[in-house]
């Protein structure tokens, strides 16, 4: 277990620093190719917007969703065993992601280009066997989502944890940074087979994870194994009736569901209106270099605050974020700003905000849901803190699809470049939507905040 030594550092044990070690290979692997999902669901298979965005969302919120019950399981098998059977379902899919297309092609049943178009696939229901590949990946990302964070949870003390979730959210971090980094180069030196490509990566992060966990993973917090299915039925059930955290995931939701478009909306976004030069796995990565930079600070800053005012805090962050986002089309497109395209300046100063917001929010957040959980059960509550983005993903990848063709559709679908432009005129009007959703969920805080401080004062009396 994790202790303050005497010299008043924070000391943590060597099992809360490999499972987070491998929490930044396995967030280099899945950002990388989460950056682009939709772009490889676009570009590779042959989707349109609505379709490639509610695959791209049900993928992602199935991956949100069975940590409540892949965390369970993990209390009963162990943080060991879980780690090891989800790293070996993560390489399985992500070489599949590869190698699926790959056959494609070398079958001669789909032939790809190094623009924005292809041929083979546009009609062919073969593209679908696309989804029990990524089925993997979610059954594999399940049990990482609910044990690592639970392990931060055991390995820490309640002094500890505030420090513990910060450090594990800036490894988060760091591989996500690490993961979207690659995606510019592949896409400059190989076009759209390197959508394709950089599934290798990371298979490859995710194997070295394995290979982590096999050998260097050893934990003496073994609360919770063991239990019958009876226990883990009683414990879930518990956990799903728990109405004050249900009202926070929802609350917590609007916030993820702005978060979302990094991946949902921005890449197709700014490379329709900025050009095909425009970086968007790049511009991603201001979120992660941000958080990276500010977590350990704003941690530190806000510890003699509640979690749930540093959360309230990062909520107001997030309508200025959208605001950001939105400028960008409104100014001169014949001009630059510092050498980019006004769109992408101003999307950068608005992920800028974003991942400000997130360093008030997501630490802080896991380690709310990790006080509330009892001993032995800390998998099945951290995997549950993990519902809000199974509703972000639902609802935010959803609501992406209708906006994008509504108010940024795809240019190839028009005769004509002016006939664009005259659809596309407003397409800053997708983040308005997002800004509403974010200040509505700010003000949901406020008050959830106060009821929650009235009903524990009532218990006190």
């Amino acid at each position: 277990m994790s202790n303050t030594a005497a010299n008043g550092k924070m000391k943590f044990s060597k099992a809360f620093w490999v499972a987070n070690t491998v929490e930044l290979f396995e967030r280099a692997a899945y950002y990388g190719v989460f950056i682009v999902i939709t772009l490889y669901l676009s570009r590779i298979l042959g989707f349109d917007d609505i379709q490639s965005a509610a695959i791209a969302g049900v993928f992602s919120a199935c991956l949100y969703l069975l940590p409540t019950f892949a965390g369970a399981l993990a209390d009963k098998i162990g943080f060991r065993n879980s780690m090891l059977l989800a790293f070996t379902l993560l390489t399985c899919g992500y070489l599949g992601l590869a190698i699926y297309p790959t056959w494609l092609q070398s079958a001669g049943l789909v032939e790809y280009s190094d623009t924005t178009k292809f041929t083979g696939l546009l009609d062919s229901n073969l593209r679908y066997g696309i989804i029990p590949i990524m089925a993997l990946i979610v059954c594999g990302g399940a049990f990482i989502k609910s044990v690592i964070s639970g392990t931060v949870a055991k390995e820490t003390t309640p002094e500890t944890r505030a420090k513990g979730f910060s450090i594990f959210y800036a490894m988060v971090n760091i591989g996500a940074f690490s993961g979207k980094t690659i995606v510019k180069p592949l896409r400059e030196a190989l076009g759209n087979e390197g959508l394709i490509t950089l599934n290798y990566f990371s298979a490859t992060m995710t194997f070295l994870a394995l290979l982590a966990i096999w050998f260097f993973y050893k934990s003496t917090q073994h609360s919770g194994e063991g239990k019958t299915f009876g226990q883990i039925w009683n414990a879930l059930v518990k956990v799903c009736c728990n109405g004050r955290l249900i009202t926070l995931i929802i609350i917590i939701t609007g916030f993820w569901m702005v978060q979302h478009q990094l991946y949902a909306t921005m890449p197709k976004y700014v490379l329709r209106l900025a050009g095909e030069g425009a970086s968007p796995s790049w511009y991603a990565n201001v979120n992660p270099l941000v958080v990276v930079i500010a977590v350990n600070f704003v941690t530190a800053i806000m510890r003699k605050y509640s979690a749930l005012t540093s959360m309230t805090v990062g909520m107001f962050i997030m309508p200025i974020s959208a605001l950001c986002m939105a400028s960008g089309n409104m100014l001169d497109s014949s001009q630059t700003i510092l050498s980019m395209h006004p769109v992408a300046f101003m999307m950068v100063v608005g992920i800028v905000f974003q991942g400000l917001a997130e360093t008030f929010i997501s630490p802080r957040f896991l380690e709310y849901f990790s006080l509330q959980a009892p001993k032995g059960e800390e998998g099945l509550y951290l995997g549950f803190s993990h519902l809000h983005s199974f509703l972000s993903s639902i609802f935010g990848f959803g609501i992406s699809g209708f906006l994008l063709s509504k108010y940024c559709p795809e240019p190839a679908l028009f005769a004509s470049h002016e006939e664009w432009l005259a659809a596309s005129a407003n397409a800053h009007y997708i983040w308005y939507y997002f800004g509403a959703i974010a200040l509505v969920s700010a003000f949901a805080l406020i008050i959830y905040g106060r009821v929650v401080k009235y009903l524990d004062s009532k218990k006190q009396k």
